[in-house]
């Protein structure tokens, strides 16, 4: 079992991690409810097509706030304005949440073991280091949170220059003159 997972592993990774089809990242986020702040980390697949899937995990900690929970769980973002610089999507999360202190809530039928459903929208940028800030909205518990996070994109040749803009790539390496 544990030869096939690390066989798939790195099949998985010959075939995305070297092309620019595919991205990792991390996140600080903060809950504004429970005024918590916790870590994520993702993988974006797709990250420069118009449709991308994120899955993510995130943990919350008691250390920082009034919870402790971890979350696993798939994002789809659709970019719905693409511009030069800056795009900015719409994203849908579901996933599944362990609560860990779910007893000492005062919410009615609290579980340890949740189901999310978030939406959200976000803006990130178009360069190989990609900052991203979303704004999301948990159905479930009502309640919203912000991440704040950086997003490194493999493989990627542009430099900080527009992926859709040939011409102006083209621009950087030819003189002015001819």
């Amino acid at each position: 079992m544990t030869k096939s997972f690390i066989i798939a592993c790195m099949l998985f990774c010959s075939t995305f991690c070297f092309s620019q089809s595919i991205g990792a990242g991390g996140s600080a986020m903060w809950n504004f409810q429970s005024e918590s702040m916790g870590i994520g980390a993702r993988v974006n697949f797709f990250p420069d097509n118009t449709i991308s899937y994120v899955p993510q995990f995130s943990y919350y900690s008691l250390f920082i706030g009034s919870i402790s929970e971890w979350t696993v769980g798939l994002s789809i973002e659709a970019k719905i304005i693409r511009g030069n610089t800056f795009n900015y999507y719409l994203m849908v999360h579901g996933g599944y949440n362990n609560w860990g202190n779910a007893g000492s809530s005062t919410l009615e039928n609290a579980s340890t073991a949740n189901y999310n459903l978030e939406g959200g929208v976000g803006i990130t940028t178009n360069w190989c280091l990609r900052p991203f800030l979303e704004y999301r909205y948990n159905v479930k518990f009502q309640e919203t949170h912000l991440r704040l996070g950086l997003l490194y994109v493999f493989g990627c040749q542009n430099a900080g220059t527009s992926y859709r803009n040939p011409e102006r790539i083209k621009k950087m390496y030819i003189c002015p003159a001819y």
